[in-house]
């Protein structure tokens, strides 16, 4: 496993960052250029996303047929990191969530007919895009087998019924990917389809209130009750919803991953920034052997993160699924977020807790990281099922793809 960077992929790690210090952080650092939501305005948005655009750094994840430079998995971890530097990073350079995840499964399993009308505009950032599959009790949550909406064949549409909620950006969203039950067939009874938003028969009940800062669109409920949705716009195919699913979160997952580490090494940068001038009884903080401890052990476990991730994305690289790479990764580094937080805000006291800082905000949005796209137990769950399938095999070095 050779984790070096070639020289292109270092070249646009070093615009990310001087983009994120020199036109996103100063946006950041001004109160009015939030929203109600506490996530970036959508005019000074706008604004960076030309630059990012004018300066190539647009879709880094997407071949160059959609704008993009076509990284691989390890590249972009690379280039994650660094876009979120900034917690309005990410959606800056439209490597954000949801419309990530959806512009990399559109492109990977979309027809090309799919792919210029529903991709392109995410691509091209006229829209935006959601992907609903979770439901409330007792429907499908992390165990799709639960799922209780439904698609029934009709004519040539099929007509949708169910509840789906906790849909991330469904609030300013066009163009969604939805997960349907289409038999009771195990392993072939869910199918993905493909709606745009103007499209009736189903409406946004409520925006759920959260306890962090939200994506642009927020985390909806949503009710479907006659929604008709043509055969062309099935993705895959009929059956083959789980297997959308699996292209769609698992890269999903290791993505969620890059950006956390670049917020985790954020609360380090300000903490050890404050630890260096913030004095008591008359020695720095940064002198201090137990703040020494808690800045070196953080370093320390992030860079594990940083391993834990790049041994994922080499495996997806290389052709491999990277199930319990992905699980391993996202265990560790949703835990590293909310611990950085912590620790940062511990280090900065009362400064860490007040709205000077991103501390408060990252604090908030990191319990949501150990929930989202497969809880830690969840997980954990994943890796011993393949430690009871492999056993001592479990460990073993990849060879050859």
């Amino acid at each position: 496993m050779d984790f070096t960077i070639t020289s292109d992929i270092a070249d646009l790690r070093d615009r990310i960052e001087a983009f994120v210090t020199e036109e996103i952080l100063p946006v950041e650092a001004d109160g009015a250029n939030w929203d109600a939501h506490e996530n970036i305005a959508l005019a000074p948005l706008e604004a960076l996303r030309e630059k990012a655009r004018a300066q190539g750094l647009w879709n880094l994840q997407l071949s160059a047929e959609f704008g993009g430079q076509g990284l691989g998995k390890m590249g972009m971890a690379v280039c994650y990191e660094a876009m979120n530097r900034s917690i309005f990073g990410p959606v800056v350079f439209n490597s954000a969530a949801p419309d990530d995840g959806n512009m990399m499964v559109l492109e990977a399993l979309g027809t090309e007919a799919q792919k210029e009308r529903w991709l392109r505009p995410i691509a091209e950032g006229k829209v935006r895009s959601a992907f609903a599959m979770t439901e409330p009790h007792p429907g499908g949550g992390s165990d799709p087998g639960m799922m209780l909406t439904t698609a029934t064949l009709d004519g040539d549409d099929y007509v949708v019924k169910g509840r789906k909620w906790f849909i991330t950006g469904a609030g300013e969203a066009a163009h969604f990917i939805l997960l349907a039950r289409t038999s009771d067939d195990a392993r072939r009874g869910h199918t993905a389809f493909l709606f745009h938003r103007d499209e009736p028969g189903w409406e946004i009940l409520r925006r759920i209130p959260i306890m962090g800062p939200e994506e642009h669109g927020g985390h909806c409920e949503l009710a479907f009750d006659g929604l008709r949705i043509q055969a062309a716009n099935i993705l895959l195919g009929e059956g083959r919803g789980l297997k959308v699913t699996q292209t769609r979160l698992g890269p999903a997952r290791l993505t969620h991953c890059m950006r956390w580490l670049g917020l985790a090494k954020r609360c380090v940068e300000i903490a050890t920034e404050y630890a260096g001038r913030r004095e008591g009884f008359g020695v720095r903080l940064a002198d201090r052997e137990s703040v020494q401890v808690m800045l070196g052990d953080l370093a320390m476990q992030i860079e594990v993160g940083r391993l834990l991730v790049m041994k994922a994305a080499w495996e997806i690289d290389r052709g491999g699924y990277a199930q319990k790479e992905i699980s391993m990764a996202k265990i560790h580094v949703a835990n590293l977020l909310h611990r950085a937080a912590d620790t940062a805000i511990q280090i900065n006291g009362a400064r860490g807790y007040s709205k000077d800082t991103v501390l408060e905000w990252i604090y908030r949005y990191a319990r949501q990281a150990r929930l989202v796209d497969g809880a830690d137990e969840v997980h954990k769950m994943v890796l011993n099922r393949h430690l009871s399938e492999l056993g001592t095999a479990f460990y073993r070095w990849g060879t050859g793809a």
